[in-house]
């Protein structure tokens, strides 16, 4: 091979990029994963769904955590089944992603609930004489 087709061919080889092209099957799942975490999914969507619609537990604040629960579990199944991050893919750079990630939404969140929790606090109650007067 000779000219442009020759340089096309042996592109791969000669950048290093050798025999991860587009078909290449490094990192992905087998089918079985992509079953065990499809069935994961749904019994871990389902329950939850249970939960709420049969009025299983009474108290609506442990219901809220035990889906809480339900929701972190699955976050972790979808990515180790799906996204198949683990601590030895990447070098552990996605590892490493991953704790930033989750550290960030963690202070974004306990953030978002402590400033909307002072601000329920104190606002000022309406009271009946208030509602009246209102225009």
């Amino acid at each position: 091979m000779s000219g442009a087709s020759g340089h096309a061919a042996n592109h791969g080889q000669a950048h290093g990029h050798g025999d991860h092209g587009h078909g290449a099957v490094h990192g992905h799942g087998s089918f079985k994963d992509y079953v065990t975490g499809f069935v994961l999914s749904v019994i871990l969507t389902a329950i939850p769904f249970w939960l709420v619609m049969g009025g299983v537990i009474a108290d609506s604040l442990i219901t809220g955590i035990v889906i809480l629960g339900f929701a972190i579990v699955q976050i972790i199944v979808h990515m180790i089944y799906f996204l198949h991050m683990n601590t030895k893919s990447e070098g552990g750079w996605t590892f490493l992603a991953l704790i930033f990630t989750v550290t960030i939404v963690a202070i974004t969140l306990s953030g978002s609930i402590w400033v909307m929790h002072h601000l329920n606090t104190n606002m000022m109650p309406i009271t009946a004489d208030d509602a009246r007067h209102a225009p």
